[in-house]
């Protein structure tokens, strides 16, 4: 038997969701399946594995919207060790949908490696009449045993995301994933990957190397991670919630940083604003993203050095992985501000 092995991670999610009632797409409990019998459930044929063996862990058993830091700790451990072992040779997790776009930007920003690791999800549970959940398994192998695989990435409905890309769009479809202006990178055809174009190799998507192993090592020895909050500006925001959280600074968890979700190209309503400069001259690190689905911030040349708050760092990211960048950059204490 060939000592190639894929290793196989469990978190639990709708992959593993479980109904009393036989094609109940919405009133599961998520997380009642073993990894093991996901992988046993899939029959798939030796030529599927092209000489490789599954190893299965179950690391967790959640429902993705409790996703956390607890989890993540034990994700890396795992990681780490499939990163150092020679006979592992890819890495996939069965994780839920909610979070999953978060997970993998995390794995992304902390664990660039030729190594892949893939993640992958499903929409319905196990117990459906038509569950998308093996498909999406049997795909995650088929990119996992892949040559040109590397790095972290995630694989629904037939299609290859890249984590900095890849977010969930919709609530209920088996499709619900998208990267935006990017595109997916790639799909699966019958077993077969095809890629669009070529994965980057070696590259952390948001820090330094000396940066990306201190975050690491804070992580894994369990400290409390920089408490960073997601702000919406919107028509008729008032800055009371910033307000709010800035009486909490000499709290057992004071705020350190703030991700803004600016409207369009990185505006903020002046109430917003005005509150957030004031976190700002307390010391809180603030960066904008955009609530748009697609498109970026775009600066104005020179802005980055002015005084004005929209030299506040703007980043590509979504909310959501914009307040995990900041976070492990607060760790770091490297290119917060």
């Amino acid at each position: 038997m060939s000592n190639k092995k894929i290793l196989v991670l469990g978190t639990g999610g709708t992959i593993a969701g479980r109904s009393a009632v036989a094609g109940d797409n919405i009133g599961y409990r998520a997380a009642e399946v073993g990894v093991d019998d996901l992988l046993q459930g899939l029959n798939l044929p030796s030529s599927a594995l092209i000489g490789h063996v599954l190893e299965a862990v179950q690391v967790a058993q959640i429902d993705s919207k409790d996703m956390g830091p607890a989890v993540w700790q034990s994700l890396l451990l795992a990681l780490n060790a499939g990163q150092a072992d020679p006979d592992v040779v890819a890495m996939i997790i069965t994780h839920g949908t909610d979070t999953i776009e978060e997970t993998a930007f995390l794995l992304s920003c902390l664990l660039p490696s030729d190594k892949p690791i893939v993640l992958t999800c499903a929409m319905r549970p196990a117990t459906a009449l038509t569950p998308d959940g093996p498909q999406n398994l049997r795909d995650a192998i088929s990119v996992a045993v892949d040559p040109l695989a590397t790095g972290v990435i995630v694989v629904a409905a037939g299609q290859v995301h890249r984590a900095e890309h890849v977010m969930k769009v919709h609530s209920y479809r088996t499709d619900a994933f998208h990267s935006g202006d990017e595109g997916p990178c790639g799909c699966v055809e019958e077993g077969r990957v095809r890629w669009y174009h070529p994965l980057p190799r070696n590259e952390s998507i948001a820090l330094s190397e000396d940066a990306q192993q201190t975050a690491t090592r804070v992580i894994l020895s369990g400290a409390a991670w920089p408490r960073v909050e997601i702000v919406l500006s919107h028509a008729g925001v008032s800055g009371d919630g910033v307000d709010a959280l800035m009486t909490q600074a000499n709290g057992p968890r004071p705020v350190q940083g703030l991700v803004v979700a600016c409207t369009g190209n990185g505006t903020i309503h002046h109430e917003l604003q005005a509150a957030l400069e004031r976190a700002s001259q307390a010391g809180v690190v603030v960066w904008r993203s955009t609530r748009c689905l697609f498109g970026r911030i775009i600066c104005a040349e020179g802005s980055p050095d002015s005084a004005d708050p929209s030299a506040w760092r703007a980043v590509s990211f979504s909310p959501v992985k914009a307040r995990l960048a900041l976070a492990l950059a607060l760790m770091s204490d490297s290119l917060a501000r």
